[in-house]
Formats: C-alpha cells, sequence, structure tokens
C-alpha cells in the first residue's frame, strides 16, 4: 500500500487565500485579531506574575481545608435534596412558558415580524439577567429559602429554553407543513402533527442539559439566601471552617458529576432513537 501524500491526508477546512489581496485580508484580518487579544489583555489585567506571586496564598487556603470535615456529611443531605428539587423545579417552571413563547420566536411559524421581534428580543432581555442578580430580586420579594432560587432559574431558563426551542423549530424540515397546510390543516394541527414529531427529541435533550445547569447554579443562588447547599458553603466560609467548605465542596461535585452522567446517557439514547 502506497503513502498518501501529506496534502491528500490532511486538508484545510476552508479554502486556502488566493491572490495578494486574499492574502492582504488574511494577514490584516489575523493582525487585527491580536490586537484585539492584546487590547482586551489589558482591559482584563492579565498578569501571570501576580498570579505566580498568588500561588503561596492559594496553597496556604487549600492546607487548611484539608483533611474534609467527613463528620458534617448527614447535615447536609438536607440541603443537597434541596438544591436538587430547586433545578428540577426551576427547569419545569422553564419549560412551560418557553414552549408557547418558542412558536411566537420561530421565524417559519410566526407571520407577523412585528410579534416575532418583540418575542425575540423579550427572550433576548430575560436571559441577559443573570441568576445571582434574579435570585436577589425574589429575595427581596419573597423572603429568604429555595423559592426565590426556583424563581430566579425559572425565568432565566425560561428566555435560554425558549431561545433553543425556537431555534429547532426553525431548523426544521418544512415539507411536512407544507403538506398539512395544503390539506387544509388548521395552525394548531401543524404544530401537534408537523412541528412536534420533529423537534421533541432536540427539546428534551436540551432541557436535560439544562437541569444540569440548573443544578450547577442552585449550589450558587444558595450565596445569597436562597436555599441549598451553596447557603451552607458560603456560611462555613464565613465562620473559617475551611475543612466544611471542602466537603460541600465535594458533595456538590459529586452531585453535578451524578447529574452529568445519567443526563448524557438520557441525551445519547433519546437522540439515538431519535435518529430511527
Amino acid at each position: 500500500m502506497s503513502m498518501g501524500s501529506p496534502t491528500s491526508k490532511y486538508a484545510w477546512t476552508g479554502p486556502l487565500p488566493e491572490g495578494r489581496r486574499s492574502w492582504f485580508n488574511l494577514v490584516l484580518g489575523l493582525g487585527v485579531a491580536a490586537w484585539a487579544l492584546q487590547w482586551s489583555a489589558g482591559g482584563a489585567q492579565l498578569s501571570w506574575a501576580e498570579l505566580a506571586a498568588g500561588i503561596p496564598q492559594i496553597l496556604d487556603f487549600l492546607s487548611r481545608t484539608l483533611p474534609p470535615d467527613l463528620s458534617i456529611l448527614n447535615r447536609l443531605v438536607d440541603p443537597a435534596v434541596e438544591t436538587i428539587q430547586i433545578a428540577v423545579w426551576g427547569t419545569l417552571l422553564a419549560v412551560l412558558p418557553a414552549i408557547p413563547l418558542s412558536f411566537l420566536a420561530a421565524r417559519n411559524l410566526q407571520s407577523n415580524r412585528w410579534v416575532y421581534q418583540s418575542t425575540r428580543q423579550g427572550l433576548n432581555i430575560v436571559r441577559s439577567i443573570n441568576e445571582l442578580i434574579l435570585a436577589l430580586v425574589f429575595v427581596s420579594a419573597v423572603g429568604l429559602g429555595p423559592f426565590p432560587g426556583v424563581l430566579a432559574l425559572a425565568l432565566h431558563g425560561a428566555g435560554m429554553l425558549g431561545k433553543f426551542f425556537a431555534d429547532a423549530i426553525e431548523e426544521i424540515d418544512q415539507g411536512p407543513l407544507e403538506a398539512l397546510r395544503a390539506t387544509g390543516a388548521r395552525p394548531l394541527q401543524v404544530i401537534v402533527f408537523g412541528v412536534l414529531p420533529q423537534v421533541v427529541t432536540a427539546w428534551i435533550a436540551v432541557v436535560l442539559y439544562r437541569f444540569e445547569v440548573n443544578l450547577r447554579s442552585a449550589t450558587v443562588l444558595g450565596m445569597v439566601g436562597a436555599g441549598g447547599l451553596g447557603f451552607e458553603l458560603v456560611s462555613s466560609l464565613k465562620l473559617f471552617r475551611y475543612p466544611e467548605t471542602a466537603t460541600c465542596i465535594i458533595v456538590i461535585t459529586l452531585m453535578v458529576v451524578v447529574a452529568d452522567t445519567l443526563s448524557s446517557q438520557l441525551r445519547h439514547r433519546i437522540q439515538r432513537k431519535g435518529a430511527h
């Protein structure tokens, strides 16, 4: 078997520049990108020297967390369960408004440009607000506890899922929709029999991924009084009980790993079934 040439084995993913003008544009683009990176590095105050100087403080903090205080594991069971409950309800309450909003935000289903643009911009505004800020607002409105965490995740998640759902609708095959419309099907029938069968697999995968994200976010929302493991984590930090902090971090990490593993397996099974 003869060896193939390097050019036949490896190929660029895009066309090579042709002519002096194309090469000039490529070099100019690379120069602008390099300048933008340098400019953003200055604004972000990137300093490897400061990071190197701070390594002893990082090691000192880590040494204070060891060994983890495993005696508090029993105390962390209820906050861990509460964190999962916050993520579950935050995801569920995000899905409910995201589904109808996605039909209004899909260009191929919504002929009214004003409705389409206003729904899209509304989803942009909702998801642009960080969950922590939303949690602070809801904590001031309904008080401390897991409920403001649920509301924060639900509102932010509605914006995210609404966009993902709408994008999935815009990528579907238009043939079945046109065939249904040609037979006189009503808009609701077009959605039920033409749209949903094509997007339900992608929607379920996105919802499972969103649950993973909410589980991670729920651990952080507790830091602002929204319940869950985050509240235990920030309490141990404030009291300088660093071994307890390490235990909280271990529990959070295990929860996220388990949720990620289960969710990934479910997504793969759903995608394989949807492909057949």
